[in-house]
């Protein structure tokens, strides 16, 4: 293990190359880091900016040898506009579904959930469903101050919001949600719910992760306009 050469106390963890998950045929190299010290809000609002993203206690961001096609994506809150679809997802959403947030937690209840959700969308790498004990290695265990946000359907768990928080931003971690809800938009849904609570918060952006164009998972986030992706270094800004 080597200390990560950036300006953040870090320890690289595992930094190898493997099958990239998101493009057929790319080499992916994303070294995990470990940080040295307790991350403040300023500190988590500065990894976001520098496109960092955290998956359990660590933190990651892509460092791949020949290809550039992850592109950090953020919405300006103040800027962004509700269309008139957004709109209707959340009085859709709002006369449904309560909304809880919380501490992060790893019951028999969302860890199914998330089994589900990533079976029908095609997301498992492999045959068997994770355990409580990944689940909280992934989500639970955090180096940030985390939080979810549940989503519930006259007491029944639909949705599940995991979050980082810094100072002036919000990251959204990962979202999943029940496949047999699929007409009521909850992925976007929570998206919008974020972003009003971004807003409440006096938060400046919501980070949504990384984007790749020509992923079919990922072309939702582009939706949500205005929004700024890092691009060699700089972000900028799609209308």
């Amino acid at each position: 293990m080597g200390t990560a050469k950036s300006e953040f106390s870090d320890i690289v963890i595992i930094d190898e190359t493997e099958p990239c998950p998101y493009l057929d045929g790319e080499t992916a190299r994303m070294p995990l880091c470990m940080p040295l010290v307790k991350i403040s809000p300023h500190q988590t609002d500065l990894r976001l900016k520098h496109g960092y993203r955290r998956t359990g206690e660590f933190l990651y961001q892509t460092n791949c040898p020949n290809c550039s096609a992850c592109e950090s994506i953020r919405i300006d809150v103040e800027a962004f506009t509700f269309s008139r679809n957004a709109r209707r997802v959340l009085s859709r959403g709002n006369g449904k579904f309560t909304q809880t947030i919380g501490e992060l937690q790893a019951d028999t209840e969302r860890v199914s959930l998330f089994n589900k959700h990533r079976r029908a969308r095609g997301l498992a790498k492999r045959d068997t469903d994770i355990d409580s004990e990944e689940y909280i290695w992934g989500f639970v265990r955090s180096c940030l101050d985390s939080f979810e946000i549940a989503y519930h359907d006259n007491g029944k768990l639909v949705a599940v919001a995991i979050c980082d928080a810094g100072k002036n931003s919000l990251s959204a971690v990962y979202t999943y949600y029940d496949p047999d809800y699929a007409k009521d938009s909850l992925g976007t849904y929570s998206v919008l719910k974020q972003i009003q609570l971004c807003a409440a918060r006096r938060m400046e952006h919501l980070y949504l992760g990384y984007y790749v164009e020509g992923s079919p998972h990922m072309v939702y986030k582009s939706r949500f306009r205005p929004h700024e992706r890092l691009i060699e270094g700089e972000w900028v800004r799609f209308e």
